[in-house]
């Protein structure tokens, strides 16, 4: 029942303690960075805008209907990239098994 390792149980203790201990310095730095700093993580798109209209220039149109606010903005973003992964899923799964199915190695794979 003992599997061979390379590292053992010490070495994968120590890792896990490197691993733990980084996260703890990127957590403290990234902490201290962003204090008094809110608005740095504000996008690209606001400062894009931001920046043009500090240059004179207006934007054509108003939104038709803005969102109520950042936690829906956030969220349509969310289901947004969520619905373009299960697209992106489905389009590698079908060329995946393209070769599979012109060989007639099992005309369509069986569904559970």
């Amino acid at each position: 029942m003992r599997e061979v390792t390379t590292l053992g149980r010490r070495g994968i203790a120590l890792v896990l303690l490197a691993v733990l201990v980084l996260l703890a310095i990127a957590l403290y730095l990234g902490g201290r960075a962003a204090a008094g700093e809110e608005e740095a993580f504000g996008g690209t798109d606001a400062a894009a805008t931001q920046q043009l209209e500090e240059a004179g220039h207006e934007p054509w149109f108003e939104p038709i209907m803005p969102p109520a606010g950042g936690e829906i903005e956030s969220g349509l973003f969310a289901l947004q990239a969520g619905l373009g992964g299960i697209v992106l899923g489905y389009v590698f799964g079908r060329l995946r098994g393209r070769p599979a199915r012109a060989h007639g190695d099992g005309a369509e794979p069986e569904r559970a």
